[in-house]
């Protein structure tokens, strides 16, 4: 069977009716049939973002003893920023193939193959290989904790246990109109920050929050008032009705404090609606320029006073930039650091490598020792194909 295309068809049957926790022993053994791969392995990018840990296939020991790989200047770090497939001579006389596995812009990790040869023919079929892995491990990881454990490098409080869950699955998201892309620090000592996303027919919906403390009771907070906001935004309520109905919960069951910002992006126009609740300004980067984008600040979810939200627009253009971001990115440790200038600096990175260059600035500013959580989205608005109406920008009531 050797030079036949990749029969996907199969292999997705073939991965469905595997146990969950052996996807990358399903690809290898495609893999091996079709082209005497003599290595297959797949590895991960951990839950910090700093590392890769390798899970090999196809000799039932699972996780690889191997200690996790450095992920900054690697070799792999260069396939997941290009997201390009690379081959090279492995020393032995065959080819290294390192090929992203990625879903939707979200880099779940690279897979890594040792061939005799590999042909343009041959190498497309591995990146369609990596390409089905990609929507193997996506399904697969609702079953099992494999992927889950194999990207704890460091161990977890139960607060950042808690707030992960809260987490979209995915921290990239890719579409025509936008990318987006988030990250928080520290990922295995969280306990008060999120962010969320969802998108339906016309409208990108996104949030921003942090909860009052951080620990246990700050992650449980901010379950409340993730579930608040995610009921109503399921019910069709727009960014004001959710930020009322999140208001209310906090009140209801008296858990605190939050500052959080909702955001309704309507596709077809890029028009975008806000709240702000006490949360810190988004920077806009248009045209080579940042600035804060200076919105009406409303009072945190769950002050016991009467008050009501604002809602406010602000006109998206095609190539901007729009970055949210928790006061942990400015605490007074990170304080070094000129946000605006790496937003200016990092414009040509794809909006999950800008998350990395903030968030890994303010970790270098505090030399690792962050007081608080600190989280940053980035939304690239590219525009409507099929509408490119040029409508300035502005903030208004």
């Amino acid at each position: 069977m050797k030079g036949e295309d990749l029969e996907l068809g199969e292999l997705l049957a073939a991965a469905e009716a595997a146990p969950p926790g052996e996807s990358v022993d399903v690809v290898a053994r495609d893999l091996q049939k079709r082209f005497g791969a003599e290595r297959v392995s797949f590895l991960f990018v951990d839950l910090v973002g700093q590392r890769l840990v390798r899970l090999a296939a196809a000799d039932g020991d699972g996780t690889d003893r191997a200690e996790p790989i450095d992920l900054r200047g690697s070799v792999y770090d260069s396939v997941l920023q290009s997201q390009r497939q690379l081959a090279e001579p492995d020393g032995q006389g065959g080819q290294r193939v390192i090929t992203p596995v990625t879903n939707r812009g979200d880099c779940i990790g690279v897979l890594e193959v040792t061939l005799q040869a590999a042909d343009d023919t041959v190498l497309r079929q591995v990146r369609d290989a990596a390409h089905a892995l990609a929507y193997i491990i996506v399904t697969d990881r609702r079953f099992t904790d494999l992927y889950h454990l194999g990207r704890r490098t460091t161990e977890t409080s139960l607060a950042a246990e808690i707030q992960h869950q809260l987490l979209p699955s995915a921290a990239c998201c890719e579409a025509d109109q936008f990318t987006l892309a988030a990250g928080l620090i520290p990922a295995d000592d969280i306990g008060g920050d999120t962010y969320d996303y969802t998108l339906d027919r016309d409208t990108l919906h996104l949030s921003i929050t942090d909860a009052m403390g951080h620990d246990t009771n700050s992650a449980l907070l901010a379950t409340l008032l993730v579930g608040a906001l995610r009921r109503a935004r399921r019910s069709g309520c727009d960014a004001l009705d959710q930020a009322h109905h999140a208001h209310q919960a906090l009140l209801s069951h008296s858990r605190g404090l939050a500052t959080g910002q909702l955001l309704c992006v309507d596709l077809e126009t890029g028009r975008c609606e806000l709240i702000n609740a006490g949360h810190p300004w988004p920077l806009l980067l248009r045209d080579g320029t940042v600035e804060e984008v200076r919105l009406a600040v409303n009072l945190p979810f769950g002050v016991a006073a009467p008050l009501t939200y604002r809602l406010q627009e602000l006109q998206l253009r095609p190539r901007d930039r729009l970055v949210l971001l928790t006061d942990g990115m400015q605490e007074r440790g990170a304080a070094a650091v000129d946000l605006a200038s790496v937003v200016r600096d990092t414009r040509a990175l794809h909006p999950r490598e800008a998350v990395r260059s903030l968030t890994g600035a303010v970790l270098d500013a505090c030399h690792g020792n962050l007081k608080d959580d600190a989280t940053v989205l980035i939304l690239d608005w590219h525009g409507n194909p099929r509408r490119q109406d040029g409508k300035r920008p502005g903030v208004n009531a």
